[in-house]
């Protein structure tokens, strides 16, 4: 028996890139597989083709198109798995796109629709899988679900460029660090993953040559190499893991510290700061690391 046989699962953005892969590669593991992306030609085409190559290998698949972010497509999404497939297991939250500007050029428009499809199509896949598992949990007295969502080193780094981008990513971590202490007393995990690879974002502008696929030895940034970490968290095997973020890429995954507590500072005066206070306090913490700004930039003393 393979580690996911019987399970099902729902991976959005699945036509195409780490989609695909992770798909592709849950399938292989044996879970039956519904590849989500939306409804244009061109992503209907390519989420045929991965339905074929799933066929192709003896497993199971369909393909339902749709607004990852539209809570009527998302619903139609989880129904439709539903009535194909009996059950819901895995929801891997994967679509997205990238609209970059620095923020002093970015428009509205800009801003939103990058947050809408990253974060809110996070949020109402997310909504529909936890609840749907809850339900099941609270009826049967346990149900196998995996949740993964895809978050970004830019939420770390800050990215310049991507503020949308980096604030939407930010807000999925988040929000999946909150679905985990929801989840785990039903037995459920939920995770995210940061990774690196070769996609459609990533395959343009200055990115495109560092995430360049070589002539020749191992492609670090092949999405496929993405792919078993999801697997993996989807497996029984990682029914003990839950609340973490992951860095993979190439031969390499990361495991990212949760946030922590840095030195603090009490006013020796009592009470209520002061400006020459703060500054007595503070100027010389920030003298003495040199504290670089996120993103490498370093601001020196004054």
């Amino acid at each position: 028996m393979s580690v996911l046989d019987g399970k099902v699962a729902i991976v959005t953005g699945a036509g195409r890139g780490l989609g695909r892969e992770e798909a592709i590669e849950l399938a292989r593991n044996g879970a039956r597989v519904v590849i989500n992306d939306i409804g244009i030609p061109a992503a209907k085409e390519a989420a045929m083709e991965a339905v074929e190559i799933i066929k192709g290998f003896g497993g199971e698949a369909i393909a339902v198109f749709g607004d990852c972010a539209d809570s009527a497509d998302a619903q139609n999404l989880l129904e439709t798995t539903l009535k194909t497939f009996g059950d819901l297991n895995i929801m891997v939250n994967n679509a997205g796109f990238c609209r970059d500007k620095t923020i002093f050029g970015m428009t509205d428009d800009e801003f939103d629709s990058v947050v809408r499809v990253h974060l809110r199509g996070h949020f109402v896949n997310m909504r529909n899988a936890t609840a749907y598992w809850r339900e099941k949990a609270k009826a049967t007295g346990s149900h196998y679900g995996r949740l993964i969502s895809t978050s970004s080193e830019a939420m770390l780094f800050g990215s310049a460029g991507q503020p949308n981008y980096a604030a939407a990513k930010a807000g999925i971590t988040a929000m999946t660090m909150g679905a985990a202490q929801l989840m785990i007393k039903y037995g459920i995990t939920c995770n995210v993953i940061m990774p690196r690879a070769r996609t459609a974002m990533t395959d343009q502008g200055a990115t495109a040559a560092m995430f360049a696929k070589p002539e020749a030895g191992f492609d670090a940034f092949d999405p496929a190499n993405v792919a078993p970490l999801v697997s993996y968290l989807a497996s029984p095997n990682a029914g003990h893991i839950s609340g973490e973020v992951f860095i993979v890429w190439g031969p390499r995954v990361t495991i990212v510290q949760r946030p922590t507590i840095d030195t603090h500072y009490d006013n020796p005066q009592g009470g209520k700061w002061t400006q020459d206070g703060l500054h007595s306090s503070l100027s010389a913490y920030f003298d003495a690391n040199h504290v670089p700004v996120w993103g490498g930039f370093s601001v020196p003393p004054q």
